[in-house]
């Protein structure tokens, strides 16, 4: 999805006379920037705890203005951690990763920077990272060190989860990159090429380390890295008589200690095979064998000591190696295998390509290359000239670049918008049955039709618009209201909710929420209706719909119910029916929040889901209207827990997202819905009015304000100069499909902050008073 910071109403927002923007002509971040860094670390030995340690290293080095957090994972919960560990994250404990989630959300992170290896993660295909991924705020970079062209359903799963939520994709190659947008469906935009980091020294054509070693001028090949049958030694070691029969003194370096995974599995049977091997062959005099980890900078002594470095590596679709990468900066002749980053790095002359598990093929290559001094310098001149590509400071200030095009930059908003909106965008949805639901980006989808939900959210817009005329109401209003009552079941007692373009009922019956929703406008139009017919009718279909909502048991039905039967009771106070609903549901609420309500979770059910305000706003209104004092404080306590946990760490609205909808005892960040933030500013605003507590105004203004880019993303979902609001904001950025739902709720939220939030009102335009009507 493409959604431009110019292309975003902020910046239509800055030719609003009524909401005044401050920002740079283009975006900017402030030059402190903190990232959460995730990946092994030293002093785990892996190549990704390697890699994650040269990045934090050298970003700190050329970067100081950016804090860095490292939350390194690990495989035993005994391993001790470096002094710039934050947190560590156990790989195979589930909770672990929720924690480290919870802590970079509380840390206000800037954009977390995820290593990706499936093995270094538990579960099936290392699924257990989804646990952190997925609960995290921050913009997401993905450094992926495998790419899969053909992976199993498991890998897929992990991938497909891994490309939907990451901001930005990076990767070591050029198959990488292309892998992820052919197989992974990955948008183009989203995939950034990056070489891996390598040190910067200057060419050595002799080591010293060979005084020290006592190795003289014998030629030296070498292999490096954790030893396991990945590396293909075999093959390299086959290839050793024939070298050694031209080249007597032929010396072959294999440094580097077993793989700890292998050694867990084996012991040493592995580098005893290959012992045994170069035994058999007659060659074990001419290897040498360094079985230990190095340091990186030993590690660099080591390589620098070759004249040849040899990657016999036996699989081919390897994206990336370290090692490889090294021996290329530091100036050594490669010989390799043409497993994919070899195939790219070493192009146009940098190396020399054999074929896979072809001993004859090395061999003939190192002759050549010993046999022609001269010929192997202008390979190293290359190889070295390559690596300047590749050298550590150009890499992270490419990876610096890469983290300041996620990390959002709220516009700093001097006042809050307080224009009305377009009605524009609201009426572009409706036609002569009624409003459609869904829209295809700013245009409205007719392949799914319309619900009862929206057409209900619709009319109490209408009664909350002012109108020049009865009439320029009445047009409007009554398709609404009509639409509605086409959607009663008189044999079921019940509204239906969906109707198909062809205006065929698609149900028989709609969801208790549908009904509960029905039931609210009903109220709602009764009491604010400036047509006296129209709120008589209202009123006689509240009490025929509402009869039923007795035996209904879904916790925001019952909300929905009773705040219309609150808004009839405002304008009809004897009322007995919306009266009994009123008072059976704030003591429905009150039991179910003293069932599940606790020290940590002060909630009404076990789960948060969508409109989890109008809960705590539905006691509001029932202990105010009613005179009862223990709902108005059961409604303020469990609102303050909430807003308490929508808020992020940097002050702004995070409203629960849709993606944890229904989890037992926690909430994810993603998607955010309009609807919560036009819920939560009803409900800050009942608040309001019964404790005069300015918090809630605090609240209330921080949801209206995401609308408008101060959210997770710093994009701007909504529009006054349209109208229109997009469908939610997701990890990557804004959905940009404009339904009625989202729409309508940015304009409800404007008249819940217009006539509940501002000091005095905003509104300044003229409107007729709503009509008289006898009770």
């Amino acid at each position: 999805m493409k959604y431009d910071a110019e292309d975003s109403f902020f910046a239509r927002l800055l030719d609003d006379d009524h909401a005044i923007a401050e920002t740079p002509a283009s975006w900017t971040h402030p030059r402190t920037r903190r990232i959460a860094l995730i990946g092994c670390f030293r002093p785990r030995r892996c190549g990704i705890a390697t890699y994650t340690a040269d990045v934090h290293d050298h970003l700190r080095r050329e970067h100081p203005e950016i804090g860095i957090d490292v939350y390194a994972m690990r495989a035993d919960p005994e391993q001790p951690d470096d002094a710039d560990v934050v947190a560590a994250i156990d790989a195979d404990d589930p909770e672990s990763y929720a924690a480290a989630a919870a802590a970079i959300n509380r840390s206000g992170a800037d954009a977390v920077w995820l290593q990706h290896e499936f093995g270094i993660f538990g579960g099936r295909a290392g699924a257990m990272v989804l646990e952190l991924v997925e609960r995290l705020a921050a913009p997401l970079v993905v450094t992926l060190h495998t790419v899969l062209a053909a992976p199993d359903a498991d890998q897929r799963r992990v991938m497909d989860a891994l490309v939907a939520r990451g901001s930005r994709l990076m990767v070591m190659s050029e198959h990488g990159r292309q892998t992820l947008i052919d197989v992974y469906g990955a948008p183009p935009g989203k995939v950034a090429l990056i070489e891996h980091g390598t040190p910067v020294r200057p060419f050595a054509a002799r080591s010293p380390l060979r005084e020290r070693l006592g190795i003289g001028d014998r030629p030296i090949l070498s292999t490096f890295g954790l030893l396991g049958p990945g590396k293909g030694l075999e093959t390299a070691i086959r290839a050793l008589p024939a070298i050694a029969a031209r080249h007597p003194d032929i010396l072959y370096r294999i440094v580097g200690a077993t793989h700890p995974n292998l050694i867990a599995a084996e012991g040493e049977a592995y580098r005893e095979s290959l012992e045994h091997l170069a035994a058999t062959l007659g060659v074990g005099d001419h290897i040498a064998w360094d079985n230990r980890f190095l340091d990186a900078e030993d590690l660099l002594d080591q390589i620098e000591l070759c004249d040849i470095y040899l990657a016999p590596y036996p699989n081919l679709a390897q994206v990336t190696s370290g090692t490889l990468s090294y021996a290329v900066a530091l100036g050594r002749a490669v010989v390799s295998t043409p497993f994919i980053h070899a195939r790219e790095l070493l192009a146009n002359d940098v190396g020399v390509l054999v074929a896979q598990g072809d001993s004859r093929a090395i061999a003939d290559a190192v002759l050549a290359l010993l046999a022609s001094p001269e010929e192997r310098h202008a390979l190293q001149m290359r190889a070295y000239e390559r690596g300047r590509r590749t050298a550590w400071p150009q890499i992270v200030r490419q990876s610096a670049a890469l983290l300041d095009q996620v990390i959002a930059a709220p516009p700093r908003l001097l006042s809050t918008p307080r224009t009305a909106p377009s009605l524009s965008g609201v009426w572009s949805m409706c036609d002569d049955v009624g409003i459609l639901q869904h829209g295809r980006g700013p245009v409205a989808d007719r392949d799914h039709g319309y619900c009862i939900d929206d057409n209900a959210r619709a009319l109490m817009l209408a009664d909350s618009v002012r109108f020049d005329t009865v009439q320029a109401y009445e047009e409007r209003a009554f398709r609404f209201a009509s639409f509605i009552q086409h959607g009663w079941n008189p044999k079921l007692r019940a509204f239906r909710n969906f109707m198909g373009y062809d205006r065929r009922w698609l149900e028989d019956r709609g969801s208790a929420d549908s009904n509960g929703r029905a039931i609210w406008a009903l109220g709602h139009c009764a009491a604010h209706s400036p047509s006296n017919d129209l709120a008589r009718w209202a009123r006689e279909w509240f009490d025929r719909a509402a009869q039923s909502a007795a035996s209904v048991e879904s916790p925001r039905a019952v909300a929905f119910a009773m705040l219309g039967a609150d808004e009839l009771l405002a304008r009809f106070p004897s009322d007995a029916l919306a009266g009994e609903i009123l008072g059976c549901g704030a003591a429905f609420l009150e039991q179910l929040q003293s069932r599940w309500g606790t020290e940590g979770w002060n909630w009404f059910e076990p789960t948060l889901t969508y409109d989890n305000a109008r809960l705590c706003e539905a006691l509001l209104r029932a202990g105010r209207t009613l005179g009862v004092a223990a709902w108005q404080q059961a409604g303020l306590t469990t609102l303050a827990w909430l807003c308490d946990r929508q808020t992020a760490a940097a002050g702004h609205f995070r409203p629960v997202g849709s993606d944890g909808f229904g989890r037992l005892y926690q909430a994810l960040p993603f998607d955010q819905q309009p609807l919560e933030a036009w819920a939560s500013i009803e409900a800050c605003g009942a608040a309001l009015a019964i404790s005069r507590d300015t918090r809630w105004r605090r609240h209330a203004d921080a949801a209206w304000r995401w609308f408008f880019g101060a959210n997770d993303r710093g994009e701007a979902l909504a529009s006054i100069e349209t109208g229109r609001c997009c469908d939610g904001l997701t990890p990557r950025g804004v959905n940009t499909n404009a339904g009625a739902e989202s729409t309508l709720a940015f304009h409800l939220a404007y008249h819940a902050m217009d006539a509940l939030v501002w000091p005095g009102g905003a509104r300044k335009d003229a409107g007729f008073a709503h009509a008289d009507m006898q009770t």
